[in-house]
């Protein structure tokens, strides 16, 4: 039901806010707005409660109403413009109207009788689908005839009348007058008929006075409505002809409350003019010249309210309106499996050598957890412009069950310096289900690679840097996937030095339920470790000065849990069991989140930071200005240097950080 919705691609605004922007109400022309047309006219019991001494509320406004809708062109398109109008009649039917009202070019045309016939009736089957009847107008598709010899009189005007009624006519609905007017006359006595010469643009003297004598029938109706297929009042190719003629009458009638037109294919809104609201709507399936939908260039359908004193008139996207019995949990669930489909990196030789260069095959599998097929389209994306790469635009359709596989090679021939960027492969995708084809949100994916061997001098006779943390975008991450660490003791250690101490802040961390951490809690350090399904936490008592450099260290040897500050046992809590693992980064600088993003970002700068798969202090000691790898050592980052987006380990794991968008390195004062 929803599979036009997403084929139509309107992805350039909120359909939802649009049809809210583009309501306009005006007042009928014989009504007056009074300030109690929001207060209830219903008696005072219909308001029922069990709560007493509670205020009453006022209820609705009892008053006579209807509703209709209104379609665009449909032609003038790609024949694909007839799964348009399919879905609008699915939109329709869910809203249920009163009525329907069309305003011109039904069908392609401008052929011979063979085929206009053809049109004819694959349109009324499309139409016929609808809950409530509908009303035609006729527009030049309709009556232009083009062929072989010469055009029958009134060219494919008897085949209109024939099949789809009169070309003017006029009918009461409820409190209202609606008026079908023919704007393609043309001259009856050349047979020729246009829309860009003035004098082919001229309502004839019969239909005039067929106007003359509906007006005077409705002259007691609230409301009147008139439809037609040119929206002479615009100017254009229409000058010349004589429709201040007609907007003379329809303003002398005194309750012509809106006009409806078509056929330039853009949303348009003239008036009111003189109490008369002229609308001109874009398409229902019809070509569009442009893909501006927030300029009126849309498929889109006009939901008119019509009370006594006044008429709302919005415009609702094709495809907008959805049927909420569709959302069964079966749907949901699909739905939620199809959001949950990743590629997964199965196998990636990329090797990224010192002087920049990069070359190497990454293998991603995608696979369809679903119970219905999906489409894919995986493009390449090198912000910098960097990389290159095998994948250009690559389509797939994996079946329900499968799992399909990309395989790309990557390379990358400049130097290293600030543009070296991490390269990404998008995937889009569509669920296709049995009434919905479900656009997915795009999922980013980094392209990881390795890093050839770090020459011995890389950290040597460096200047001292520091990292500077000012939001949750200015920490460094390292993926679990790039170091291990072993169940048992372990230490991680840093100088930092806040700018502030308000908040619970992430110095160092890699929690969420799990693993370890050092925290900042209003200012005072603390030291967290998973173990046993539970945290176990040594709190040091001090807050600690502001723009100053301390030494922090957090200790479990497998029987307790340690904070040293500045060399000094600063808390410590008994601690036994096995550390709970998980997938999520370590953050420096900041705290991770479910999702592995950074949170609660710690404020100020961090220097050295190091983990060690040994419980390293025992005793009170003196901290170390730069910290030294051992055969224990798993991370140690020195902050002082970045290699394009990352900075480097010197221990055996060799584990790239990653910067955050706002993070640097300045030199250590």
């Amino acid at each position: 039901m929803m599979t036009v919705v997403h084929w139509l691609r309107l992805s350039t605004f909120s359909l939802l806010m649009y049809a809210a922007a583009i309501c306009i109400a005006h007042e009928g022309p014989k009504g007056h707005r009074h300030e109690d047309d929001h207060q209830s006219s219903g008696s005072a019991t219909s308001f029922f409660t069990t709560r007493p001494d509670s205020l009453v509320l006022p209820l609705a406004k009892e008053e006579d109403v209807f509703h209709f809708i209104v379609y665009g062109d449909r032609t003038g398109g790609v024949p694909a413009g007839l799964r348009v109008l399919e879905q609008a009649v699915v939109d329709t039917n869910l809203l249920d109207p009163d009525l329907v009202m069309t305003v011109g070019d039904l069908i392609q045309g401008y052929n011979e009788t063979p085929q206009w016939l053809q049109q004819m009736a694959e349109y009324k089957d499309i139409m016929s689908r609808l809950t409530m009847r509908w009303f035609p107008v006729a527009g030049n598709h309709d009556v232009y005839w083009r062929g072989e010899g010469k055009a029958p009189a009134g060219q494919h005007e008897s085949n209109y009348e024939q099949h789809f009624g009169p070309l003017w006519y006029t009918f009461q609905h409820k409190n209202a007058g609606f008026i079908v007017l023919y704007s393609d006359e043309g001259d009856a006595a050349s047979n020729e008929k246009g829309f860009n010469q003035g004098n082919l643009q001229t309502m004839s003297e019969s239909q005039l006075e067929f106007l003359r004598q509906s007006l005077e029938q409705h002259k007691n109706q609230q409301h009147v409505f008139v439809f037609l297929h040119h929206p002479r009042w615009i100017g254009r190719g229409y000058t010349g002809g004589n429709w201040d003629v007609v907007h003379d009458l329809l303003k002398s009638a005194g309750n012509v409350s809106a006009v409806f037109a078509g056929h330039i294919h853009q949303m348009r809104f003239d008036g009111p003019k003189d109490g008369i609201a002229y609308y001109t709507l874009a398409t229902t399936g019809g070509h569009l010249s442009a893909d501006i939908p927030d300029a009126g260039y849309l498929h889109h359908m006009n939901v008119v309210t019509v009370r006594p004193e006044r008429v709302t008139v919005a415009a609702i996207p094709v495809g907008a309106v959805i049927d909420p019995r569709e959302f069964t949990p079966e749907f949901l669930a699909e739905v939620e499996k199809a959001q949950s489909v990743r590629p997964v990196e199965i196998d990636n030789d990329v090797l990224l050598q010192m002087d920049g260069t990069a070359a190497g095959t990454v293998t991603i599998a995608i696979a369809n957890t679903t119970s219905h097929p999906m489409d894919a389209t995986a493009t390449f994306e090198s912000r910098g412009g960097d990389w290159t790469a095998s994948l250009d635009h690559d389509h797939l359709q994996i079946a329900a069950g499968e799992t399909a596989k990309l395989e790309v090679k990557l390379r990358r021939f400049v130097g290293i310096d600030e543009s070296l960027s991490v390269p990404n492969i998008r995937l889009e995708m569509d669920y296709l289900g049995s009434t919905a084809r479900i656009r997915m949100p795009a999922v980013i994916t980094p392209v990881s690679f390795d890093l050839a061997a770090v020459p011995a001098d890389y950290f040597r006779d460096v200047e001292n840097h520091c990292l500077v943390v000012t939001n949750d975008r200015s920490s460094v991450r390292i993926d679990s996937s790039e170091f291990e660490l072993p169940d048992g003791p372990l230490t991680i250690e840093t100088w930092m030095s806040p700018s502030q101490t308000a908040g619970m802040r992430g110095l160092i961390a890699k929690t969420e339920g799990s693993e370890f951490a050092i925290f900042m809690d209003e200012g005072v350090p603390q030291f967290d470790v998973h173990l046993n399904g539970r945290y176990v936490s040594a709190k040091a008592s001090d807050v600690l000065p502001i723009n100053q450099w301390t030494h922090i260290a957090g200790v479990f040897d497998g029987n307790e849990v340690r904070i040293y500050v500045n060399g000094k046992l600063a808390g410590s809590k008994p601690g036994k069991g096995t550390r709970t693992r998980n997938d999520l980064p370590l953050y420096i600088g900041a705290d991770t989140s479910e999702s592995g993003q950074s949170v609660r970002a710690f404020l100020g700068k961090v220097d050295e930071v190091r983990l060690s798969k040994v419980a390293i202090y025992q005793d009170d000691f003196t901290p170390s200005k730069r910290f030294e790898p051992s055969a224990d050592t798993v991370l140690l980052h020195h902050l002082d240097r970045t290699l394009g987006p990352f900075v480097l380990d010197q221990s055996t794991s060799a584990a790239k950080g990653t910067f955050g968008p706002d993070a640097k390195l300045e030199p250590v004062q």
